[in-house]
């Protein structure tokens, strides 16, 4: 049976099929799975880029403060200060900048729309077996685990199958997760140059009958902050609570 591939880009061919071999920030391949198989290492850039970006940032914040202080800070305070979020710190990145798409009600949808709240944005498709319900399940509960401060949280949830995932068929499959989460639809013309903005992955596998077939994605998230900027990277079941607790810093700081 076709699995939905849920790992992260790795780094290496021998990423295969049958097993996923899971890209970690800290560079360590482990075993993740057996039921599902790792994106193709060559089609994505994520997590790979975010982690090296925001390595990036943290040495040249420290670095920047002077030699002897930048590099006292480089060992205890940028170590803490990385530590704050749970998610990959991607803030200034210059990809992921935005939308411009109808959601399941026909309406079109940009990030401008939601200012004030924090907006997760998570590329899947409403017949996918495990990830992409995992993935919107548990933003609904860090939504409910947020309490009143939830109302500001705004899920996304962008489709990379628009031949099947009609406006329809998208408006009842968020309606059970949370009627606040929004169905965006690219078209297929205009898919591909979304998902290069965005890197993310995503490629149509034959099924078993000519008629049938899955897809492979991305499985991670993007975090905006109130003002609209890309701030996060959530990798694939990092948890609810870990959601829930990124989010609330980032209302925190306005």
């Amino acid at each position: 049976m076709m699995m939905d591939r849920w790992g992260e880009p790795a780094t290496g061919w021998g990423a295969g099929r049958g097993g996923c071999v899971d890209a970690s920030a800290a560079g360590v391949a482990t075993q993740a799975s057996t039921t599902a198989a790792c994106v193709h290492p060559r089609a994505g850039l994520l997590p790979s880029s975010a982690v090296l970006f925001a390595a990036r940032r943290a040495v040249v914040r420290c670095l920047g403060l002077g030699t002897l202080a930048g590099m006292a800070l480089l060992v205890v305070g940028c170590g803490e200060r990385a530590a704050a979020f749970h998610g990959i710190d991607i803030t200034g990145a210059d990809y992921a900048q935005g939308f411009d798409l109808p959601d399941q009600d026909g309406r079109r949808r940009t990030l401008a729309d939601f200012r004030g709240k924090v907006v997760v944005v998570f590329f899947g498709y409403t017949q996918c077996p495990d990830v992409c319900p995992t993935s919107l399940t548990e933003l609904a509960e860090a939504k409910r685990l947020l309490g009143p401060e939830g109302e500001r949280l705004q899920g996304i949830f962008i489709s990379v199958d628009p031949q099947r995932d009609t406006p329809e068929v998208m408006r009842a499959y968020m309606a059970s997760f949370d009627p606040s989460f929004l169905a965006l639809r690219a078209s297929p013309e205009e898919l591909p140059a979304l998902a290069k903005a965005f890197k993310i992955y995503y490629k149509k596998v034959p099924g078993p009958t000519p008629t049938s077939y899955t897809m492979d994605h991305s499985a991670g998230s993007y975090v905006y902050d109130t003002q609209g900027r890309v701030r996060l990277y959530h990798r694939y079941g990092s948890g609810a609570q870990a959601l829930a607790d990124d989010v609330r810093r980032l209302l925190a700081q306005g």
